[in-house]
């Protein structure tokens, strides 16, 4: 995958626009983060993921998800956009930005 795929499946979904957080290309939500590419180009930073989840994701896929020290205290697990496929990163997604979309826009993706 790669950051313009994200893009793809992100802007299928209403409130999404194109942003930037730390001087990278990110995807907001109403002005907050969705996801944004770290300075490596292939690491997606995808918040909303709680540390037992994101524990068991490096665990069970090393090569695909990651953390460093800074994010440790942090609900946030890194993606190797490179070694993942649309169905890990995609469910993810989605529930981030139904954390920080409208009530409307989600009701309006299950109708």
């Amino acid at each position: 995958m790669t950051f313009d795929d994200v893009r793809k499946i992100a802007f299928a979904w209403p409130e999404v626009e194109d942003g930037t957080s730390y001087g990278t290309v990110a995807l907001k939500v109403r002005k907050k983060l969705l996801v944004r590419l770290k300075e490596d180009g292939d690491s997606l930073v995808v918040p909303g993921v709680p540390h037992e989840e994101r524990d068991m994701l490096v665990e069970s896929q090393p090569k695909v998800f990651y953390f460093t020290n800074h994010y440790k205290d942090y609900p946030i697990v890194l993606i190797r956009l490179s070694k993942a496929k649309r169905a890990t990163v995609e469910p993810l997604l989605r529930r981030q930005w139904r954390s920080l979309a409208s009530k409307a826009a989600v009701e309006s993706m299950e109708s």
